[in-house]
């Protein structure tokens, strides 16, 4: 692929040194030369009355050597000349369509750090920039800069990495190489520098998830397995005959093995799910069904502390595409927390609704209110997370695991539906599920569910 030149001036590349005697017949050196000589040893023939055959020679040789040693812009002049043009090129059309085939955000500069093209996976990603402006009139990150100009002068480097601070953290790796065009003559800068980028957030943010949760569960086994060990070594030691304690300290381990056992079943539940989670449920479920089930199941729990359980508006029909068991796991955790975190003697109710979904599919909403002290619009966001507590204490006398919620968030992603939690300070907390119908009782099928992308919405 052979560089355009620079679009100011279009003749300038095609202008190539045809040596000494032709760049100065061109521009016209070797006229005045010839004239000035000419005069000079015709006034000598005549002053200095010379015979003509030597004013004549005479003559000729100061042509040549005024030949031999007249600047010229010939091989002495090339390398700037070519410095020059190298430079003020320009990519031509194919390394254009190389650029715009990338899916990675790219920009092409010249050895000098100017902008020659950016293909529309960069113009989308850091906005569109000006042909012929200074690449750091667009980005403004100095190490990835030092290295576009460290690459104009011929240097392979190292990928770069950076992060880039805004309304979200993200995470980027560029790297640059120099590009060097087919020619005769070695040199030493390149053409042109590619520079690409790829967005790595997404992989940091996982292994940071993958980081937390060992660590969490780690920490959430350890203090039960902790309480084991010691209550184990007191009974084994000073308690060995004590039979006051003996049985004190027996409830307490049973209730520490059983908090294991909890949040192990939560675990391996958690990691079926996610093996899973691309696999959508075939079966018919009716949540006109479940949802009273999950009422009578969960209102002895409920009367524990005083609180009631009992269906709002319902339907007599609502069938969706499902899986049972994990569906009454969704409502069941919902209930449960419902009771758990909301206040003694307080009311749980549970709502079924037609609705369409946001992108117009006809559906329903569960939802699960209760009238407790409610959640800080600053927790909303978080409470999906792997152990994310809003107040752990509270949450390990209820017996929680931290991870009820983030089962619920699988299981309704994996149903194509979404979860949406509003609470409010000393109001209460309702949270809603809405899922789709299934499509064969649906009068019009709107569109291939498959195409819908699942999300997740949670609103103060």
């Amino acid at each position: 692929m052979n560089p355009l030149p620079d679009r100011p001036d279009n003749n300038e590349m095609g202008r190539e040194p045809q040596g000494r005697l032709g760049e100065a017949i061109a521009e016209g050196r070797l006229q005045i030369v010839v004239v000035a000589a000419a005069v000079f040893w015709v006034v000598m023939l005549f002053i200095a009355d010379l015979p003509l055959p030597v004013a004549l020679a005479s003559f000729l040789a100061t042509i040549a050597a005024a030949l031999f040693v007249l600047p010229t812009g010939g091989k002495a002049a090339a390398p700037k000349a070519a410095e020059r043009s190298q430079a003020r090129r320009w990519p031509d059309t194919g390394m254009k369509l190389l650029l715009d085939g990338m899916e990675e955000p790219a920009f092409l500069t010249d050895a000098d750090g100017t902008l020659r093209y950016q293909n529309a996976a960069a113009a989308a990603e850091f906005g569109p920039a000006r042909m012929g402006d200074p690449l750091a009139f667009r980005l403004r990150v100095p190490e990835v800069l030092d290295a576009v100009q460290r690459a104009g002068n011929g240097e392979n480097l190292l990928p770069v990495r950076f992060v880039e601070r805004g309304t979200s953290e993200r995470h980027f790796v560029a790297r640059c190489s120099p590009l060097r065009l087919p020619r005769p003559e070695p040199r030493r800068r390149p053409d042109f520098v590619l520079l690409r980028f790829r967005d790595e957030s997404e992989a940091v943010r996982l292994d940071r998830m993958r980081t937390d949760f060992i660590a969490n569960a780690s920490h959430e086994l350890r203090t039960p397995l902790a309480s084991l060990t010691g209550f184990i070594e007191t009974l084994l030691g000073p308690a060995r005959r004590d039979e006051v304690n003996r049985e004190r300290f027996l409830t307490i381990m049973l209730e520490q093995a059983r908090r294991m056992g909890r949040l192990i079943d939560d675990l391996m539940s958690l990691s079926r799910l996610e093996m899973k989670a691309h696999v959508r449920p075939t079966g018919s479920v009716d949540l006109a069904e479940v949802l009273p089930a999950v009422v009578d199941m969960l209102a002895p729990v409920a009367a524990t502390r005083q609180a009631t359980v009992a269906m709002g508006a319902d339907l007599s029909d609502a069938v969706i595409a499902g899986d049972r068991d994990e569906l009454t796991q969704v409502f069941a955790n919902l209930v449960e927390n419902a009771v758990k975190y909301g206040r003694d003697g307080g009311r749980i109710t549970l709502d079924l609704t037609e609705e369409s979904g946001d992108d117009g599919r006809a559906g329903f909403r569960a939802s699960v209110t209760d009238d407790g002290p409610g959640i800080a619009a600053e927790h909303l966001p978080r409470l999906t997370e792997r152990f994310y507590r809003v107040d752990a204490a509270r949450s390990r006398e209820q017996r929680g695991t931290g991870l009820g919620l983030a089962i619920v968030k699988h299981i309704v992603n994996r149903h194509q539906g979404r979860l949406v939690i509003r609470s409010e300070v000393g109001v209460g907390t309702t949270v809603n599920v809405w899922l789709p119908r299934h499509p064969s009782s649906s009068d019009a099928d709107l569109t291939n569910d498959g195409k819908f992308a699942t999300s997740e919405r949670r609103e103060a």
